[in-house]
């Protein structure tokens, strides 16, 4: 696909491809390609306006002025811009060791990759996006349709974008989701900042830290466990020719193409049923901030799920008034969770407070008999209620202090399932503009991450047994990562990957690459912190 515009991009000369060994990374995609790409760009946008048009007449929403999907097409239009970046940007690194071995032609490895993510995506289970919103502040989510709710989504996202493309621009292939999650702790810190309480408070300390592990042992396991894949390889498979550069342009062997067609691919699907659900999170508050009457309820819960739910609310009502031991039902039980959320810091109220909260929710939920018939103006009330209340749960079971019996445990995990049905899900609409976006993305711009992974990592061209042993460790990481409802970054994760092969088999690293890929690891977190922070302090005055 056509190159983004942009000043000419030489590789530094080195060692790592002579000009013969070198891919052809120069030729154009013809016009008919062109079509194909602005076709499915202009049938993307196409199905995710009709599906809003129709989710919003089917939650029979009353339209008194335009200017609310206005914004909503804007907040839409920047939501998906982050995941085009993204792919680009990220997915650059999955196609690096085919392009590099000769496996695949550059322009055909591009596309193959952005089909794969787009696959990705549609499979996602969602666990990634709802955690990478627990980060945000809770009293920004339940406000996500206020002024300050809009501020916190554009100036996030805008900050990613800003730092996506200066690191693409420099050929850097830096985090995606250290951006993103950089984001979102600088308009909590912000946010607090502005409100008088202190920098952290608006932060969920807890969750930072799991996902602050998760991206920086990606990396050392990708540098690691390929390092050691490489060096049992040697061991095992004794084929020279796993282990020498490519002959000029020539395809490698059947077989060892297929094992690095197959690593490419797993990449890139993983990178899709990961990366893609950052988007899919920020996209839902985005319409849950707008049109709450057709997005804050999983209006498609079926009446067994309905009847489930109001089961398992009563038994963990009840468990919750035993556990209490008699402690009063505070006045306001909403306000006691929501302070407790806010401070993961239990209270003697907290526990009957939730049981009310609980039973208040049930009894609105079986007066109306289906979530699509809560009513209008109560229906974003209702949500923010199930959101505190499944908070609230969450935060019981990290408390110390608190113990519950197995029952009631129990109770609790089931009650939280029911209320994250309800309130956390993704329309299918979402997840294919997400997936057009990402595999859109794929197609452009691949080429200056592309020559960083594949020249200017290591002192040698990329050997196939290299490009195999990052590509196997890259998939099966992000593909835990997943399981587990953890970011992790695509980028790092293989970059580091090709520098561990390279390490083992003791062919050099070109110092100045890694110092550069270093620094831009390190100052990515930072550096998204201070753009979202003050971006936000800015549309919080403009909105």
């Amino acid at each position: 696909m056509a190159e983004i515009a942009a000043p000419a991009y030489h590789a530094r000369s080195s060692t790592a491809a002579t000009a013969s060994e070198r891919p052809n990374l120069d030729n154009k995609m013809g016009r008919s390609a062109l079509w194909i790409f602005f076709g499915i760009l202009i049938a993307g946008i196409g199905y995710a306006t009709h599906s809003i048009v129709s989710d919003v007449n089917e939650a029979h929403v009353p339209v008194t002025t335009w200017a609310p999907f206005v914004l909503l097409g804007i907040a839409l239009l920047v939501a998906l811009g982050f995941e085009f970046v993204n792919g680009f940007h990220d997915t650059a690194n999955a196609v690096a060791t085919v392009i590099y071995t000769h496996s695949l032609p550059p322009h055909f490895a591009v596309v193959w990759s952005g089909l794969w993510n787009f696959f990705g995506v549609l499979v996602s289970s969602g666990a990634v996006a709802f955690g990478i919103l627990a980060l945000l502040p809770v009293e920004l989510i339940l406000q996500v349709g206020s002024g300050a709710g809009f501020a916190m989504v554009f100036a996030l996202l805008i900050a990613a974008i800003i730092w996506n493309v200066g690191t693409w621009y420099l050929g850097l292939p830096a985090s995606s989701s250290h951006t993103l999650i950089g984001s979102i702790i600088g308009v909590g810190v912000a946010n607090q900042l502005m409100h008088g309480a202190s920098g952290t408070s608006g932060v969920d300390i807890g969750q930072v830290t799991k996902i602050g592990w998760s991206l920086l042992l990606s990396p050392l396991i990708g540098f690691g466990v390929s390092a050691l894949l490489m060096l049992i390889l040697k061991r095992v498979a004794k084929n020279p020719a796993l282990y020498r550069e490519p002959k000029g342009r020539a395809a490698p062997p059947w077989w060892i193409r297929s094992i690095l067609v197959l690593t490419c691919t797993g990449v890139s699907f993983a990178h899709g049923s990961n990366d893609g659900q950052k988007g899919m999170g920020l996209i839902m508050l985005i319409l849950i901030g707008t049109v709450p009457t057709a997005y804050a309820l999983n209006r498609a819960m079926p009446d067994t799920q309905i009847t489930q739910f109001l089961a398992i609310s009563q038994v963990t009502e009840a468990s919750l008034q035993q556990a209490a031991h008699g402690v009063p039902v505070p006045a306001d039980a909403r306000a006691t969770l929501m302070e407790f959320v806010r401070s993961h810091k239990s209270t003697p109220e907290t526990v009957p407070a939730l049981g009310q909260l609980i039973g208040q929710i049930a009894a609105e939920v079986d007066r109306d008999g289906n979530l699509k018939h809560v009513p209008i103006e109560s229906v974003q009330n209702v949500r923010n209620d199930m959101y505190v209340a499944a908070e609230a749960i969450r935060f019981l079971g990290k408390d110390a202090s608190l113990k519950f019996d197995e029952p009631t445990s129990k109770n609790l995990g089931e009650m939280k399932k029911s209320l994250d049905a309800a309130t956390k899900f993704i329309p299918l609409w979402v997840k294919v503009a997400v997936a057009i976006a990402l595999g859109l993305g794929t197609m452009i711009g691949w080429k200056r991450i592309v020559v960083t992974v594949g020249e200017k990592i290591g002192k040698t061209h990329l050997t196939y047994a290299q490009g195999a042993s990052a590509e196997l460790v890259a998939m099966t990481t992000i593909a835990a990562a997943d399981a587990f409802g953890l970011p992790v970054s695509t980028t790092q994760v293989l970059s580091s990957g090709v520098a561990g092969t390279m390490a083992a088999n003791r062919s050099g690293l070109q110092f100045a690459t890694v110092r550069n890929l270093m620094l831009a690891w390190v100052l990515t977190l930072p550096a998204a912190v201070l753009l979202s922070g003050s971006l936000y302090f800015v549309f919080v005055h403009l909105f």
